[in-house]
């Protein structure tokens, strides 16, 4: 670390006195990110979306969030669940009072603590992409003084989380690398990628940039004789790809374990999937028989309304004789899905060659390929369908109750029963578990929700039709049984009494975890929810150079308040750095190529090292929020940001190793950290909420026109 020194005892003393350096940054990084946590004491921004799920985990309730992986939310509830909080506050407005029950401090801990550690970590990756202690200062200090930064880990929010888990992910593997004997830095890497995947979506770039640095290593690895390839290379796949694959389903396992509950999101998840939740369906669902049966009254729920469900219905309405069109329907009584629970939702299944619409003993279950009646139970009328125009979807038949009004319309009743995801050896029809197509005998069309919803003269329920199978989509054609009786009455009467009874007995039904995790996996990925414009929302080169801002939190009475903005020095020394990177590696690259090497290759592989890691990670970590069609905020950009505070200072260090006026780099260090400090200062108030500006104060921080900084005069 010195020059040249005669004694020996001096580089001991001097990495002692750099750990006391890194002690020191860290302290500094609790200080900035845990003092006065829980000030202001009201919901700040995003903390009224994450304080939903929050809620939801300490009552038990499933829910569904699209916007990223369950380990992000189960982090923020264990800081709720270690303060005792019980799940009971409503977030339904950002700047809501907490109340003195709800304990604010431990609902924001984890998150800053993440903040906090980021800062040496930063530390100790400088280290291990060979730069100096320095450099590794420097790179803290950039980050330690990064307001935005301080600003997102200090409330319940989870990009700081996100960050501390990308970058111990870089961290370890880095480590494993430079000092290959112990496999624990490795396997460690590897959690680190699943839990940043675990977090947020975004996790996986990061993942992707790890693996490409792991592969060109391995690459060069397998060109040395002296190891035992194969092995290393089973260890690095099993570390670095096996194992984040299993925990990340391991993540999901914990949330289902957790979410035990019926809540507001079941009706997205099938059938199955809700009745293995406590109270909601099933209730209604324990104790049906499980085999459907010549005989059996059924709902019958279509697969494909998503998000709404909807059952087979039939009313006593018929189709109009014409339509607003001028083309003519056959009259007969309209069948269609309706989204609710209703007992025109019944339906029996007869026997084509029997009479009686009573489940016999012991019962006949149907099975794949069978064919079967389908009678609708509050009107008798038998499911039916022909060569007519649907109303609304003229390409498919209509699907009717069959009325015989004898103008030659012969009744087409008979539907053959196929089992989409039948058992090799059973092939029966189950409840809630079988997906099944119904396929019209006569015409082979198969029936299906059109999705169209019908006119006045339908009541606005959805239109169900019969379609040729090579038009249809897949999914649009299943229908699984819901509610199922056996039924017993012979006259319609009595019929109609036990359609409106309920159906209950108390039996248990089971669906196994891996359909669990891939039906909600599914769901999460499909499941859209309403992209809306937000005032504070922007585009990503704009992140840049910071033309936007985000109001967190504003005082009801007075100006205190708190921003998202970064510190504009550090972001500006960050840009000048990426692209001196960029340039310095053109120039580099040139001069090899006709043969100039103007770098030792102990510092050119440190330098392409460098920028693998740091300018690799921040353009996985932005390039794709370009191509991304969702709502996104100038926090979505600090993971790429963080990665630029680490390129900096080492790019001045390999600048100032290879430069000849050290002495003129030196001083613009100097006064480089001292602005950064400065600007930092000088954006307090806004980054902490206190102490309160006056107006004109404000006006002044406003530092680019773009800035939304809000104020009241007094």
């Amino acid at each position: 670390d010195i020059g040249h020194c005669h004694h020996s005892n001096l580089p001991l003393v001097m990495t002692v006195q750099m750990d006391l350096v890194l002690l020191l940054v860290s302290v500094l990084a609790f200080w900035t990110r845990l003092s006065q946590l829980s000030y202001p004491n009201a919901v700040v921004f995003d903390e009224v979306y994450y304080g939903q799920f929050v809620s939801l985990y300490m009552k038990r309730v499933f829910f569904i969030d699209d916007s990223g992986p369950p380990l992000g939310h189960m982090i923020l509830a264990l800081g709720a669940y270690l303060g005792g909080f019980d799940g009971n506050f409503v977030w339904n407005r950002i700047g809501a009072e907490y109340p003195s029950s709800v304990n604010v401090w431990s609902l924001r801990l984890l998150p800053a603590l993440c903040g906090a550690l980021c800062v040496p970590l930063v530390y100790l990756l400088t280290l291990e992409l060979k730069f100096s202690h320095l450099s590794a200062l420097g790179a803290a200090l950039l980050l330690l003084l990064e307001n935005s930064l301080i600003v997102q880990s200090r409330f319940m929010l989870l990009e700081s989380v996100l960050i501390f888990f990308v970058l111990l992910a870089v961290f370890s593997y880095l480590r494993f690398h430079n000092a290959p004997s112990w496999y624990g830095w490795l396997l460690l890497s590897g959690a680190s990628c699943a839990a940043a995947i675990g977090v947020k979506y975004m996790g996986v770039f990061s993942h992707l940039l790890l693996l490409g640095v792991a592969s060109l290593h391995t690459w060069t690895m397998i060109g040395d004789r002296t190891l035992n390839v194969c092995l290393q290379c089973v260890c690095r796949v099993v570390c670095l790809l096996v194992v984040p694959v299993l925990l990340y389903v391991f993540w999901f396992y914990i949330h289902l374990s957790i979410l035990n509950r019926s809540g507001p999101h079941d009706q997205l998840m099938s059938s199955a999937f809700q009745a293995s939740l406590q109270g909601g369906l099933s209730r209604i669902t324990q104790g049906q028989p499980l085999e459907v049966a010549y005989g059996s009254q059924v709902t019958l729920r279509s697969s494909a309304s998503q998000p709404i469900p909807c059952w087979l219905h039939s009313h006593k309405a018929n189709y109009p004789i014409r339509y607003e069109n001028g083309r003519g329907s056959s009259h007969q009584q309209q069948v269609t899905c309706y989204p609710f629970k209703d007992v025109n939702n019944w339906w029996i299944i007869k026997d084509p060659s029997r009479q009686e619409l009573v489940v016999s003993s012991p019962p006949r279950p149907i099975r794949h390929g069978d064919v079967i009646q389908l009678v609708h139970g509050m009107t008798s009328r038998f499911l039916n369908s022909h060569d007519v125009a649907a109303p609304m979807s003229p390409h498919a038949q209509e699907i009717s109750g069959y009325i015989d009004f004898n103008v030659s319309m012969p009744a087409q009743n008979l539907w053959r029963v196929e089992v989409s995801n039948r058992d090799s050896e059973s092939e029966v029809w189950k409840t809630i578990l079988s997906e099944v197509r119904l396929v019209h005998v006569n015409t082979s069309a198969v029936l299906k929700l059109s999705g169209v919803s019908l006119p006045d003269w339908g009541f606005r329920q959805l239109e169900v039709v019969a379609e040729k199978l090579f038009k249809a989509h897949s999914s649009s054609l299943g229908w699984t049984v819901e509610e199922h009786r056996y039924g017993t009455s012979e006259e319609q009467k009595e019929r109609e009494a036990e359609l409106h009874s309920p159906t209950h007995i108390d039996v248990d039904r089971k669906i196994s975890f891996w359909a669990k995790f891939l039906e909600l996996q599914w769901k999460m990925l499909t499941v859209k929810q309403e992209d809306s414009e937000h005032k504070y929302s922007s585009a990503p080169l704009e992140w840049i150079t910071m033309e936007t801002n985000i109001a967190y939190w504003l005082h009801p009475t007075t100006n205190a308040q708190i921003h998202l903005i970064g510190n504009p020095v550090s972001w500006g020394v960050a840009n000048l750095c990426l692209m001196a990177y960029q340039l310095l590696a053109a120039v580099y690259l040139l001069r090899r190529r006709r043969g100039f090497k103007d770098l030792p290759d102990g510092v050119w592989s440190q330098f392409v090292c460098l920028g693998c890691v740091c300018v690799g990670g921040w353009l996985v970590n932005f390039v794709p929020f370009l191509l991304m069609e969702k709502t996104l905020f100038l926090y979505h950009y600090l993971p790429a940001q963080c990665y630029l505070y680490l390129l900096s200072p080492a790019l001045l260090e390999h600048a100032h190793t290879s430069a000849t006026h050290r002495r003129a780099l030196c001083m613009c260090l100097s006064a480089g950290l001292l602005s950064v400090f400065l600007s930092y200062r000088n954006f307090c108030p806004l980054t902490y909420g206190s102490p309160e500006l006056s107006a004109n104060q404000l006006q002044a921080l406003k530092w680019r026109d773009t800035w939304d900084i809000l104020y009241r005069r007094h």
